[in-house]
């Protein structure tokens, strides 16, 4: 009886990773937000919610859609080549206190020479969140192109001024 007991404690043990992972992220159904998908409108509550989740759970593999308003906090100066090309940088607010690192790939939007975004701007965007860490995360896939893995074209208006 004490084996049979240990057994199905085990398995019990075993499975739970997979019927959270079955609920998805922070108790929600994974499928809402791909059946969801991008809001129409910024939401940055929600975006604050994910974020939350995956601070407390950790990294887990998932870029999640979001479109988000606010207002720059900080630009990185120049440009920087990485291995998927030309980038540049910026730190929107979304409230509560948070910021988030804007990614734009310069390579692939319609836009002038960098930097195109200044401290104090009004800036909407649409795109890919990604969070690896507390310290590595942001907002990238900005720009109008998309994926075998990513559906939802990306943008970031400035002022009034679409760059996409």
């Amino acid at each position: 009886m004490t084996s049979r007991l240990l057994s199905t404690f085990a398995v019990a043990l075993l499975c739970a990773p997979l019927a959270a992972s079955a609920q998805g992220l922070f108790g929600q159904n994974t499928a809402s937000h791909n059946t969801h998908g991008m809001p129409a409108q910024c939401d940055n509550a929600r975006f604050l919610a994910d974020q939350q989740g995956l601070e407390q759970s950790g990294p887990t593999g998932i870029d999640l859609p979001e479109h988000l308003c606010g207002q720059v906090l900080a630009v990185s100066p120049r440009a920087k080549r990485t291995r998927s090309g030309w980038h540049g940088y910026f730190y929107l607010s979304v409230g509560q206190g948070v910021s988030i690192r804007i990614v734009s790939d310069l390579d692939q939007m319609n836009a002038p020479q960098w930097p195109w975004v200044s401290k104090g701007d009004r800036v909407e965007v649409q795109g890919r969140y990604y969070y690896d860490s507390l310290r590595r995360q942001g907002v990238d896939w900005t720009h109008h192109g998309t994926g075998r893995k990513w559906p939802w074209l990306g943008y970031v208006v400035v002022n009034g001024t679409r760059y996409q």
